[in-house]
């Protein structure tokens, strides 16, 4: 099983990309637990909700894992959980980075939001490109310092896509 995790700050394609690669390579897509949280709250997180989102995103994980996918494709990781607490509250629980170091990811696909136009959705709150910016610095950091393999995906959407299936078609072709 490969597995590939789309990364980075909001509105710079994850899902939509996401979508594109299970449609171009099949494999097993496991989305953003996070939305469904906040659809089924209708409120805004607080930093008690972290856990529940983190166990949330973990369990979806998991549970796709178990049917053993040559291709897994995760449209966020624990990763996001991390940041976004750290962004929104100041702090994150200590078990989510553990959790997530103890998991093997075969590639990471880092977002960059330059190049595309930030779209409101109901559950965003970056507008300020210097705050997708900063998130995108703070993710690249991380993957950097934990050794992760990641590789930047930019430019307008045709782009985007054209770089995430090169990529993917590569770690498929090196399996």
């Amino acid at each position: 099983m490969k597995v590939v995790v789309l990364t980075g700050p909001e509105s710079s394609g994850k899902s939509w990309l996401a979508a594109e690669i299970q449609r171009c390579f099949g494999g097993v897509l496991v989305g953003e637990y996070v939305r469904f949280f906040i659809e089924q709250n209708q409120r805004g997180t607080t930093y008690a909700d972290i856990p529940l989102i983190a166990q949330g995103q973990l369990d979806n994980e998991n549970a796709a894992r178990a049917t053993e996918p040559q291709l897994l494709i995760l449209d966020t990781h624990l990763l996001s959980n991390i940041l976004w607490s750290q962004t929104l509250f100041g702090d994150c629980p200590a078990w989510i980075e553990p959790a997530l170091l103890a998991r093997h990811y075969d590639l990471h696909l880092l977002l960059d939001p330059s190049g595309v136009e930030w779209v409101g959705d109901g559950q965003r709150c970056q507008p300020e490109f210097v705050s997708r910016q900063t998130f995108f610095r703070d993710t690249l950091h991380w993957l950097e310092q934990h050794q992760q393999t990641w590789q930047v995906i930019g430019g307008d959407w045709q782009q985007r896509r054209e770089q995430a299936f090169a990529a993917v078609e590569h770690l498929l072709e090196h399996a």
